[in-house]
């Protein structure tokens, strides 16, 4: 009797934890990545994420490997997507005064 309402209930659990976890690490980042690179096509930036970070930190000095790059990626997109933009404006004023100089 107790089977009656127990195997549903689990049922239920384990497909609305799994929907979860599929939307939390796979659709909500696909989300993420797609609205950072729209809003970079708004600006007409035509550089991608990775490329801005690697740029970004090489105009400071500092040396990051790839796979640094891909954890910084994802973590601006998820967190701060309005960091693209200003590493960006950093670099463009960057090669300005380059220019100038």
């Amino acid at each position: 009797m107790a089977s009656v309402f127990i195997i549903p209930i689990l049922i239920v659990v384990i497909l609305g934890l799994s929907g979860y976890l599929v939307y939390r690490f796979f659709i909500y980042d696909l989300l993420c990545k797609r609205s950072v690179n729209q809003t970079l096509l708004k600006y007409s930036i035509r550089k991608t994420p990775s490329q801005i970070i690697k740029e970004y930190y090489h105009n400071k000095g500092e040396r990051i490997s790839h796979k640094e790059i891909k954890n910084l990626e994802k973590s601006y997109r998820q967190n701060e997507p309005e960091q693209f933009l200003a590493m960006y404006d950093a670099i463009r004023n960057d090669i300005k005064n380059k220019e100038k100089d």
